[in-house]
């Protein structure tokens, strides 16, 4: 798999501090863990010893993940990203049309994502939706409850 990740700087920052977290002081835990469960005896009918293992291959497998994601990254800095459409690294002042309600949001990767805080995934629903358009444009964003419309009203780099 080849395909870039798109995060921003912090984004990438974060990542990279819980891939060093999880390669040291975790792993340690981990493998900790497991040497406890095995010298409690047989192995075969060991509770703690097969919850050790299992936490062991979540370990390594988020390890592998972040490790994958940090290699294909490419960081999108704010002031390279163009303001002309909404793509990750904007934000955008919306008018929904059925309330008339004002709002904003910052498009972001999935990994930066927080809708508490105004940061919407660009693989959610409503970030594909609003993805690449320009300001003026109406996009019509279907959900579960139905189908939301918004007019973009404003694109700053976030």
């Amino acid at each position: 798999m080849t395909d870039k990740v798109f995060l921003t700087r912090e984004g990438f920052e974060k990542l990279a501090e819980e891939l060093k977290y999880l390669k040291t002081k975790k792993r340690r835990e981990v493998a900790n863990q497991l040497e406890h469960a095995r010298a409690l005896g047989d192995l075969r009918e060991n509770a703690e010893y097969e919850t050790a293992k299992e936490a062991k291959h979540q370990l390594e497998s988020r390890i592998h993940d972040l490790e994958m994601k940090l290699a294909r990254a490419k960081i999108v800095e704010p002031g390279n990203v163009p303001i002309d459409k909404a793509y990750v690294g904007t934000t955008l002042q919306l008018k929904n049309l059925k309330t008339g309600d004002t709002l904003q949001y910052s498009l972001v990767p999935q990994d930066e994502a927080d809708f508490d805080k105004g940061k919407i995934s660009v693989t959610s629903p409503l970030g594909k939706g609003l993805l690449g358009k320009a300001p003026k444009e109406v996009a019509e964003i279907k959900v579960p409850a139905g189908i939301l419309q918004f007019e973009i009203l404003k694109i700053t780099r976030s």
